[in-house]
């Protein structure tokens, strides 16, 4: 049997959220009036969903179209990955901003480099600060998906601690940072009356 294979719904019945077959008839009006409210909506947000897609693309390849541009007056070819982005208008009022995140992850040499650290810690004479250790454990707590999280982590980086095996296990952790893409981010600001600029929200919660 093919279970990807849509069930027919015959003429006077709709499904219910169990899958069961239910008459028309047998349904409550303020039931039907429901799922026609969801209907309306869930359709309105995928036309609007379309749209921010299409939104996207074209502003992306606008900035790349006019960064070539720009660049071109100089004779330089950028191509590839443009980087961060920053545009401003002629009279200053608006700015548009493409910055390029990465996607980071730890291989599986940031164990060794908690081993290290869990090291220095026991061999440090009268054991190391609380709040040392507090940090440590904080730090390499796995978040929801599983993962260790890197930004956490990399904050150990800036304790100055003058030990050679602390600085092994901190040449580790840069070392354990795998790049496993970028994402491109959008972000539209206009310059208010005090000289800041505020973002233009793009999220529907903060509308």
């Amino acid at each position: 049997m093919n279970f990807q294979q849509q069930t027919v719904i015959p003429a006077g019945y709709r499904k219910n959220a169990k899958g069961d077959l239910v008459p028309e008839d047998r349904i409550k009006a303020v039931d039907k009036l429901r799922d026609e409210v969801v209907m309306s909506i869930v359709g309105f947000a995928k036309e609007l969903r379309q749209s921010m897609v299409k939104f996207k693309l074209v502003t992306m390849a606008q900035i790349d179209d006019f960064s070539d541009l720009s660049a071109s007056e100089y004779g330089v070819k950028v191509g590839g990955s443009k980087g961060n982005v920053l545009l401003t208008s002629f009279d200053g009022k608006y700015q548009v901003r493409r910055a390029v995140g990465e996607h980071r992850v730890f291989d599986e040499r940031i164990q060794t480099a908690k081993s290290l650290i869990d090291d220095c810690i026991k061999s440090w004479s009268g054991g190391a600060d609380t709040r040392l250790m507090a940090m440590v454990e904080h730090a390499f707590r796995v978040n929801q998906q599983g993962r260790i999280d890197v930004n956490q982590v990399l904050s150990l980086r800036q304790l100055d601690i003058d030990d050679a095996k602390w600085k092994l296990a901190m040449d580790a952790i840069a070392d354990a940072i795998q790049i496993t893409g970028t994402s491109q981010y959008l972000r539209l600001y206009e310059r208010q009356s005090n000289g800041k600029y505020t973002q233009l929200p793009l999220d529907i919660s903060t509308l």
